[in-house]
């Protein structure tokens, strides 16, 4: 199975110029835990997930109004394209401990896939399954 099949072509977007108030209120409005961070020419340049906005904005103590989402996004991304096998895209996730994979074509960005897409499609809730057993192996429960 390919990426395509399984991957969100919904894309919620921010710009790396916007303020980590706005990215945290498109995180709250469509209900995701993460945003690509996209250039004016569509480039991927990062990505911003609530943690990121808690940990390095608002627990630093800045001021989210003020605290532009490029100084707080992950830069280092992993990505996939489209025409991948979900076993690669699975085994990149579980490799780099990471739940949603930008899908790139052509340095494009043109869709996400997350565990939770690789888990609602029967053939592939096994890798689903394996990829958050290593994501979270490290978790401790008190």
């Amino acid at each position: 199975m390919k990426v395509q099949e399984v991957m969100s072509r919904r894309i919620i977007s921010v710009s790396p110029d916007e303020t980590a108030a706005v990215a945290a209120r498109l995180l709250s409005h469509y209900n995701i835990g993460a945003l690509p961070v996209c250039a004016k020419d569509g480039r991927l340049r990062g990505m911003v997930t609530d943690r990121d906005i808690v940990l390095r904005c608002v627990a630093a103590e800045e001021d989210p109004l003020c605290v532009k989402v490029s100084d707080i996004m992950t830069r280092r991304v992993f990505s996939v394209g489209s025409q991948q096998n979900v076993d690669e895209a699975s085994a990149l996730m579980a490799r780099e401990k990471i739940r949603r994979l930008p899908v790139q074509d052509n340095n494009k960005l043109v869709g996400m896939v997350s565990l939770s897409d690789l888990s609602k499609q029967p053939q592939c809730s096994r890798q689903a399954a394996q990829a958050f057993n290593e994501i979270t192996s490290n978790i401790r429960t008190y």
